[in-house]
């Protein structure tokens, strides 16, 4: 037995390499589809998460069947906790479902491909450059999509503006509407106290050329996760003024509030 196939054989279960097998995906020949995504990697980035979103988050996820089983979708939640941790679990909710599973697309921040191999790696895990080219092309292809329209305002946001939606960008609506995609919205409870940040430190964020530089201990606190998954909303492809765009990203992001509200109301701990 190589090296490959005794690492799999211990870190890949039969059923987890089974599961990941049936979710189809556009790979080619060499094993990746036209975004990079791979899905042997992806066996390995699915094991790690397993254990980070049972065992250490102990993520609590309702209403994922909500998701539509094919065809275009935009998964939208609030942002928060310095990491994206958020999108992560999101993922992993959706990709373990026992019905129609979904491996999702996570569109990131310009910063991380810049850092070395980062990019790649999560390239391989399925996210994508968080650039509206990018989403298009993959709702036109069927996929199911996370977008975080808060961007950096919401990741870098300070611990005393917890829970706060920061401004959406229209961006995703247009894209909703273009593509016939439904909205799914999340509401995403304990990542902001996974990485609380007292201060931004800006003038390091310019010298490092990073969106923020977050004052806060340098460890991942074990805060529960939940994560609530509203009903798909539907947004006729229409030509309307910019204005009542912007009303419609209003009533995406009052239903993530409302999600929001909902997940802390039931929440009976931080850790």
């Amino acid at each position: 037995m190589g090296l490959a196939s005794y690492l799999k054989s211990r870190l890949i279960p039969a059923e987890l390499d089974s599961h990941i097998n049936r979710i189809r995906k556009p790979i080619g020949s060499l094993g990746y589809d036209p975004w990079g995504y791979n899905n042997e990697v992806m066996k390995y980035g699915f094991s790690l998460t397993r254990q980070i979103y049972d065992k250490y988050f102990r993520v609590e996820a309702t209403g994922v069947e909500k998701i539509p089983a094919e065809g275009p979708v935009l998964i939208v939640p609030n942002h928060s906790g310095q990491l994206p941790i958020d999108g992560l679990l999101i993922g992993y909710a959706l990709a373990s479902r026992e019905k129609n599973p979904r491996i999702p697309r996570a569109m990131i921040e310009r910063f991380f491909p810049t850092v070395p191999y980062l990019g790649n790696l999560l390239n391989e895990f399925g996210a994508v450059l968080g650039d509206p080219t990018n989403c298009a092309k993959m709702l036109a292809n069927g996929e199911a999509v996370i977008v975080f329209p808060e961007g950096v305002r919401g990741s870098g946001k300070l611990y005393r503006d917890r829970y706060q939606l920061k401004r959406f960008g229209n961006g995703f609506m247009h894209l909703a509407m273009k593509y016939k995609a439904p909205i799914v919205p999340v509401g995403v409870v304990g990542c902001e106290e996974t990485i609380p940040a007292i201060a931004d430190i800006k003038p390091l964020a310019r010298l490092l050329g990073i969106p923020y530089a977050p004052l806060a201990m340098p460890v991942v606190l074990p805060a529960k996760v939940h994560l609530n998954f509203g009903d798909p909303m539907m947004f006729d492809d229409l030509e309307i003024p910019e204005e009542q765009v912007t009303e419609r990203v209003e009533q995406v992001k009052a239903a993530i509030s409302e999600l929001i509200d909902t997940g802390l109301s039931e929440r009976k701990r931080l850790f």
